[in-house]
């Protein structure tokens, strides 16, 4: 080959390098050992839009305190849909874009996630209330039960009916213990209390959640709490002239005749730490399942709504769950069948609750497809 055809042949691979070396390029791009704030970059995927005043919108607010505390760069992509291929689809865009840390946030985007990390090997990835994780991905959620059970005191406290209503999304563990716990709450005030439960299979459907929420009103539920992204179940239950509890944001704004308080996130200082131990190093792949002691969860304020003797008893509960005296599921505990699930003195390990799939007495509903 003569020199010209050196050349030639050197110029087109370098620029098929410069055409096909995306990947090599994130590679180098998304190493994170001993980085700066101008070395990150964090994709958020979420499951619904920012503008759905729950979930979506406590995760955005974690993401904005994470800009504002670190000064990193995050790029978000709303209403993924949880499905293996498209949250593959939407991480290999992110690390074409130069993202080095992934955080997905829906139960839903756990097996997708999964398979990208084994494909980016110098990402660090974050998923959200799943249990699956790899050398580069770790698992992380909040004991959010803890507040369903205060603001349970709440609600029963509150009805005249002794019917609560509870919009449930997915009959999955994650709702299941929220029901559990929320009936477990009310009842501790006032034993008389049941909990009528209406699936919706959605996370995000506001017109859904709001009619699942007047079928439970019309059967009699004077207070409606929630396990949904949405206020929708907020906005049915002030149409109604009734009494609601919000879930993951303050919702006390959207329906302010109804909200006496609201089961709320703190994603961001636990993204703040996370990233900094990326950043110096330090950081390994976890389960972490934090509680109010960890202020990753909390109790938006009660309401003018809200029952006068509510707050004594609520900031009481709370300081016993807080120094461990009320783990909230500890026996005697019967199941809805009567059947005492949890012996006297008995306290259900973190597996047996995180695994949960049977419903404590109180609880009027049935949980599909269950084995």
């Amino acid at each position: 080959m003569n020199k010209l055809g050196k050349l030639l042949v050197s110029s087109l691979l370098v620029g098929a390098l410069g055409l096909t070396g995306c990947s090599s390029k994130a590679g180098e791009e998304n190493k994170l050992s001993n980085s700066k704030s101008k070395d990150i970059k964090v994709g958020f995927l979420y499951v619904g839009p920012v503008g759905d005043g729950g979930y979506t919108y406590s995760h955005d607010l974690g993401r904005k305190y994470l800009e504002k505390e670190l000064n990193v760069k995050t790029v978000i992509k709303e209403s993924v849909k949880e499905d293996k291929a498209e949250v593959e689809k939407v991480i290999n865009d992110f690390v074409d874009q130069g993202c080095n840390v992934i955080i997905s946030t829906s139960f839903g985007f756990q097996d997708g996630t999964l398979s990208s990390a084994k494909k980016y090997k110098d990402v660090k990835f974050m998923h959200c209330s799943g249990s699956k994780t790899a050398e580069n991905m770790g698992q992380y959620f909040g004991r959010i039960h803890e507040m369903e059970y205060l603001s349970g005191i709440v609600a029963g406290l509150k009805t005249k009916s002794n019917t609560l209503g509870f919009v449930g999304a997915f009959p999955i563990p994650e709702v299941i213990r929220n029901i559990n716990a929320f009936t477990l709450g009310a009842r501790s005030v006032n034993p008389n209390v049941k909990v009528k439960v209406n699936w919706t299979n959605t996370w995000y459907d506001p017109a859904k959640e709001k009619e699942a929420a007047l079928a439970l009103i019309d059967a009699g539920a004077d207070v409606i709490a929630q396990h949904q992204d949405t206020a929708g179940p907020q906005q049915a239950a002030e149409s109604k002239g009734v009494f609601a509890i919000g879930y993951n944001s303050d919702m006390s704004k959207v329906a302010p005749k109804a909200n006496m308080t609201s089961a709320v996130w703190n994603w961001g200082p636990y993204y703040v730490k996370q990233v900094k131990a990326m950043m110096d190093g330090s950081w390994k792949a976890e389960k972490y399942w934090g509680g109010v002691a960890d202020d990753i969860v909390d109790l938006a304020p009660l309401t003018a709504n809200a029952p006068a003797d509510a707050k004594e008893k609520v900031e009481k509960a709370k300081e016993d769950i807080k120094s461990g005296k009320n783990k909230i599921f500890t026996g005697p505990i019967k199941d809805q069948s009567g059947n005492v699930k949890i012996e006297d003195g008995k306290t259900l390990s973190d597996d047996e609750i995180w695994s949960m799939d049977w419903f404590v007495e109180g609880v009027e509903g049935t949980i599909p497809n269950k084995k």
